[in-house]
């Protein structure tokens, strides 16, 4: 008997992704599922299950339990179950998270460094997050004014992570796990209105698509994919135009300044960041334009890490702070 629709939904999903160009450096590697026991990731352990029997693939999963809230190791241990069940051999990570930079931020990373710790080496761990996150994730990078990488949103395959499941609504997934008979875990945290992305999953989208008669996360996730491919294929022009003004671990000012501003700020992203310069605001970035396109002799800007940016003799240089060459 043929399975449901919807059941095929995610393991062609899986098998796609894993069949892809992208993946085949990944071709024989262990496959691990990262799976909370919530319907997402539970029918992407369904599908991969499927999906590595039909290829000889070996499959495993990592449940990591955060201890956030009473009685998670329960869940976990019913998620471990119900992975056996599957065919997967699983495993629980206990992390510990801090709380800094909010409680959803510091999960998050907790969770993905445990995966990459845990992980078989070479191999890639699925996420199962849908269609509905990657809009979910949009709308935050649009609220945030975080520029065009954030409004990108989520890549189905950025290693050592891979999604399949961005294309999957997540009424399917639920779906799925009804179809074969798997009991997912509804955390709490995803009704919890404390958090921006549960009240634009449970009351913006709902008024966008009421005021918008329908279609806005597909919309929304169509709107991240033709921004990755805009961006990927400014990222390779930035990178040759790196490489043909980079200068004595400096940059040559007249030179840059001929390149378009979204050429010329990616250049100096990439660049700083080379020099050890940490993460930067897209006030920074401009900070650091003006001395190229706007340049009247002003001082550099501070950067993040006690760096300060510097342009002297038509050369942008990162010195520390508490060093001051003359400009010029």
């Amino acid at each position: 008997m043929p399975p449901e629709p919807v059941v095929s939904e995610t393991r062609t999903a899986v098998r796609r992704l894993l069949e892809s160009a992208e993946a085949a450096p990944f071709k024989g590697a262990p496959l691990v599922v990262a799976c909370s026991g919530g319907a997402d990731s539970l029918a992407l352990a369904a599908a991969v299950a499927h999906v590595s029997r039909r290829t000889g693939a070996s499959a495993q999963a990592i449940v990591v339990d955060h201890g956030l809230q009473m009685g998670s190791d329960v869940v976990a241990e019913r998620a471990v179950e119900q992975l056996a069940g599957l065919g997967l051999p699983a495993q629980v990570v206990e992390v510990e998270v801090d709380g800094m930079g909010g409680l959803e931020a510091a999960a998050r990373k907790a969770r993905y460094a445990a995966l990459r710790a845990e992980r078989p080496s070479g191999s890639l761990v699925l996420l199962g997050h849908t269609l509905d996150d990657q809009a979910e994730t949009v709308l935050l990078g649009l609220g945030r004014g975080s520029g065009p990488r954030s409004i990108a949103g989520m890549r189905p395959l950025d290693p050592p992570w891979a999604r399949p499941f961005l294309n999957v609504r997540r009424t399917s997934t639920e779906a799925a796990c009804r179809a074969q008979g798997l009991e997912p875990w509804q955390d709490p945290h995803n009704a919890d209105p404390r958090f921006a992305r549960v009240r634009l999953r449970t009351e913006v989208l709902p008024l966008l698509e009421d005021a918008l008669q329908g279609g806005v996360a597909e919309a929304l996730a169509r709107t991240a994919r033709q921004l990755r491919e805009d961006s990927d294929a400014l990222e390779a022009v930035a990178a040759a135009e790196l490489s043909r003004v980079g200068a004595d671990h400096g940059l040559d000012c007249e030179r840059l300044r001929l390149a378009p501003a979204a050429v010329r700020r990616r250049v100096l992203r990439d660049w700083l960041r080379s020099e050890g310069v940490p993460e930067m605001t897209d006030a920074h970035l401009r900070s650091a334009d003006a001395l190229i396109a706007e340049w009247r002799g002003q001082g550099g800007p501070a950067l993040p890490g006690d760096f300060v940016l510097r342009r002297a003799h038509g050369r942008l240089r990162v010195e520390t702070a508490d060093r001051k060459p003359p400009n010029g």
